[in-house]
This record gives C-alpha cells, sequence and structure tokens, in this order.
C-alpha cells in the first residue's frame, strides 16, 4: 500500500533542477505522479509534486531528500487524494455553461480540487449581515454573521488578524482567499480555504480571478445570485 502526499518546493529556475529533485525523491523511494507549475518569476520556480511513498514512511523524508538538492526549499507537504488537474478550469466553465441552474454549486465543487484547497463557498453580504450562496462538501459550519471586509474590489489573501472571518475559518491554519464574483454591485466573493497551507501564491490569485470573473459572465446576474 501506498499514501499519496502534495510536495510544494521552491527550486531555482534552470534546467536540470527539477530533474534532480525528482531523482532525490526517488532515492527516497517516493513515486511521482504529477507535476504542475505554480509560478515562475526572478529566476525561481514554485512547483507541485504530487508523490507517493510505501505505507509506513513518514513525509519528512520528502523534505530532506528534495532539501539536499542545493537551492531547493519545501514549503509544504500535505496529504493528498486525486491527480494534479492543471486545465480544468476551460472544462468547468464548459460544464456550468451547460447546465447554468447549478453553476454555484458546481462551481464550488470543484474549486478545492483546482486550487488544491480543502474547501470553498461563495458568499454574500447584505445590510450589515453575510450569508453563503453555495458551499462545498468540506465547508465549515458557521452561524450567519457579517463579513464586514465586503465587497472586495480585487483578488486577496484573508489575514484573519486584520479582516474578521468565522472562527471555524481559523482553524487548522487554514490559508483564506477570496475573489469578487458577481455583479459589480454585489458584495459577493467565492472563498477558498486550504487548511494547512501552503499560502497562495499570485498566479494562484490571478488564477481564482479570472475563473470567478469568467463564471460571473457566463451565468449572468441572475445565475450569481441563487443557488442551484
Amino acid at each position: 500500500m501506498r499514501v499519496s502526499f502534495l510536495l510544494r518546493v521552491v527550486l531555482p529556475d534552470r534546467p536540470g533542477s527539477l530533474g534532480a529533485v525528482a531523482t532525490a525523491l526517488g532515492n527516497a523511494g517516493a513515486d511521482i505522479l504529477g507535476v504542475d507549475v505554480v509560478e515562475r518569476s526572478a529566476g525561481t520556480a514554485v512547483d507541485d509534486l504530487a508523490v507517493e511513498l510505501p505505507a509506513g514512511r513518514p513525509p519528512d523524508v520528502l523534505i530532506t531528500a528534495a532539501e539536499a538538492v542545493p537551492g531547493v526549499q519545501v514549503e509544504s507537504v500535505r496529504p493528498y487524494v486525486g491527480r494534479l488537474d492543471t486545465h480544468r478550469e476551460l472544462e468547468l466553465v464548459d460544464e456550468i455553461a451547460g447546465d447554468p441552474a447549478h453553476g454555484l454549486q458546481r462551481l464550488t465543487d470543484e474549486v478545492p480540487r483546482l486550487f488544491r484547497a480543502g474547501w470553498a463557498l461563495i458568499v454574500v453580504r447584505e445590510g450589515g449581515r453575510s450569508w453563503r450562496l453555495a458551499e462545498s462538501g468540506a465547508a465549515p459550519e458557521t452561524r450567519a454573521g457579517d463579513l464586514p471586509w465586503l465587497p472586495l474590489t480585487t483578488t486577496m489573501v484573508i489575514d484573519p488578524e486584520t479582516q474578521w472571518v468565522p472562527s471555524p475559518w481559523r482553524e487548522l491554519d487554514t490559508e483564506l482567499a477570496a475573489a469578487p464574483f458577481g455583479p459589480a454591485s454585489s458584495a459577493q466573493a467565492l472563498v477558498v480555504g486550504r487548511p494547512g497551507g501552503p499560502a497562495f501564491r499570485r498566479s494562484e490569485l490571478a488564477r481564482l480571478t479570472h475563473l470567478a470573473g469568467i463564471v460571473t459572465a457566463v451565468l449572468g446576474p441572475e445565475g450569481t445570485s441563487a443557488g442551484g
């Protein structure tokens, strides 16, 4: 039996770096199932590697092996189920366009997999009160309250120390990101939670912005203001 993990590594953006990491992981007994380029900037690359280890081997061996390669830093290691789907955004948009009545639910169901997160929900604020329009299966349960940082003007990382969120959103060191969603006149947002990290990168925020904007355009004002 083997166990899957998602390893986020920061490494020099030069030929051979990823190969050296792959070799080191292989020598540690890991099988690489897939690689996703998260970000490239200023001579540095950030990659997500889906890997398998024999059951019983601690994930620390992945960190030790990867960081034995000069210039490589492991940003996070976490259990992972599934596969890396690096081009699913367009497929998701097509599915939502074909069944707009269930568009919000489909979006929140799929966003956690697209962004390797734990949960997603769509929230709206009106009259000093906030509530959710749709949520993924693993979204934390919360009482109705207020989200004073709505409406948003841009996609952002939510810092619970400066932006109030319900306490269940903060549990397990959850990293939070939110993108404006729905008509420009509405105070709605697509919120994504990633328990245990890693932090959302700028490239991931850009992807979230584009996805929220495209789905808003596909569903129109009526489709983005009511669950399916």
